[in-house]
């Protein structure tokens, strides 16, 4: 009898072990889980294939001018506490702070689509149901 209560103190253990890890865990990824979300929607959820043909076709200009905007607003609106941001140790004004947040978002955006299209993913996306879908309706073969 003795041993069958060791063993189910030591289960006890092992699940508050776990669940300490658990805890731990979850108090790490959360700050990082607004750019971990980022990153999977630009991932997964955007067809870049497309994307990069309107890009080159200068849909760059767009994202060019959205970017100029996010850095106006977000400057404006959230300026920082102390008045300049601290970056890689190096001190910045409100809108250099907020412009180099914008560039590093939109690299890593363009670098989601990168990876995608090089095929990495492998499997998990497949878009081609949606080029089926328009072309059924009839809308892939002209122009309205």
């Amino acid at each position: 009898m003795d041993a069958v209560f060791e063993l189910f103190h030591s289960l006890v253990n092992v699940f508050w072990s776990l669940l300490d890890v658990v805890v731990a865990f979850v108090k790490v990824i959360l700050p990082w889980l607004p750019l971990l979300a980022w990153i999977a929607f630009w991932s997964l959820a955007v067809n870049w294939v497309k994307t990069f043909d309107i890009l080159r076709r200068g849909g760059f200009i767009g994202v060019l001018l959205l970017m100029f905007v996010a850095v106006i607003v977000w400057g404006a609106v959230a300026p920082p506490i102390d008045g300049a941001h601290t970056i890689f140790g190096l001190t910045v004004s409100n809108y250099a702070g907020k412009f180099i947040y914008v560039t590093m978002l939109t690299c890593i955006t363009l670098l989601c689509g990168s990876v995608q299209m090089s095929g990495t993913f492998g499997n998990l996306i497949d878009f081609s149901d949606e080029d089926e879908a328009a072309d059924e309706h009839g809308h892939g073969a002209h122009a309205h």
